[in-house]
């Protein structure tokens, strides 16, 4: 899956934390924004998986926020937020693996129980105790 740059978008502001007057003068945090609704590379599987999996991350009108902040540069923001974003959706639309059952071994099913038998003998001396 290739999305193209034209349906992505950048959306700079200044970061926040330490970093004196550069924090507060430079727009340095970057916020990527991809249109899961409008984009034109995504089949309709895709874009429900996508609305299922990134759900805390796609707002009302179906855009996706990717945000980064942890460097001093523009760029490196924008290209953590970009890398942020193809992890994001490597994992969102990776099909889920279907899980094998096995069988409970014959070792395992005698210690269960054993355990069993145990904790019941436990739980009978709990009760009042009848004189001879």
């Amino acid at each position: 899956l290739s999305i193209p740059r034209r349906e992505i978008r950048f959306v700079y502001g200044t970061s926040t934390g330490p970093g004196g007057q550069h924090v507060n003068r430079v727009a340095t945090k970057a916020t990527l924004l991809f249109d899961v609704n409008r984009a034109t590379t995504l089949t309709n599987s895709h874009r429900r998986r996508l609305n299922v999996a990134l759900a805390t991350r796609i707002n009302k009108e179906g855009i996706l926020r990717v945000s980064s902040s942890k460097y001093r540069s523009q760029k490196a923001n924008r290209d953590a937020a970009t890398e942020r974003f193809v992890e994001l959706l490597n994992i969102a639309l990776t099909p889920a693996k279907k899980r094998k059952s096995t069988r409970v071994s014959r070792s395992q099913k005698k210690k269960r129980l054993e355990h069993k038998k145990k904790r019941s003998e436990t739980k009978k001396l709990r009760g009042k105790v009848q004189p001879h």
